[in-house]
């Protein structure tokens, strides 16, 4: 309900929560789930429907999850349209407060910490097959068993710069070119 930081900051929670800890749905499935988000035009956030229509479906079918997927979008949007509606006469007021902006100030210091966080989650869980997590008192460190390294994924992680780069801007372009790549690279790979 209140966020600050936008959909990065609250899938960095979600992931961990809804893989790690509840095992709803697999780290591989998250990873599509946040790759689907961010190729259509609706907002991210809508990752935390889909995650639920799928841990509904695994759980107990299509009824379950078409009810987990309401109730999900239900409980994402609805307390941001109530704090806009009961915030929106104030929010002048509250940004003129300089000890406010000050906190804000902090918490978005903070929210760069949790995106980085969400990053380094992502990256290691495309780029190995196997993250486990080093346990030290109260500190967690995810470490990827080295030898579990997605050879594809990193050719085709080290090429997006460049096609990137190439291509300037032409997102259908990039798109495309990146799909070519891995639809070419997997076959390869698979014969090694």
């Amino acid at each position: 309900m209140v966020t600050f930081g936008g959909a990065y900051a609250v899938l960095a929670y979600m992931s961990q929560t809804v893989v790690e800890h509840h095992g709803w749905v697999s780290a591989g499935e998250m990873i599509d789930a946040l790759g689907l988000a961010e190729t259509t035009p609706g907002p991210l956030i809508l990752v935390t429907q889909f995650v639920a229509m799928l841990a509904g479906l695994k759980e107990g079918g299509l009824a379950l999850s078409l009810a987990a997927g309401a109730t999900a979008l239900w409980a994402t949007f609805m307390p941001c349209f109530l704090w806009i509606f009961a915030a929106a006469p104030y929010v002048e007021h509250l940004s003129a407060q300089p000890r406010l902006g000050a906190a804000l100030k902090a918490i978005t210091a903070a929210i760069t910490g949790v995106i980085l966080n969400l990053m380094v989650w992502f990256t290691l869980h495309v780029l190995f097959h196997q993250v486990t997590v080093l346990q030290h008192g109260a500190l967690a460190m995810p470490w990827p068993s080295l030898d579990s390294l997605n050879t594809s994924a990193l050719l085709l992680t080290l090429l997006a710069p460049l096609v990137a780069y190439l291509v300037r801007g032409r997102l259908f372009w990039l798109l495309f070119l990146m799909a070519a790549s891995g639809l070419a690279v997997h076959p390869l790979m698979a014969g090694l």
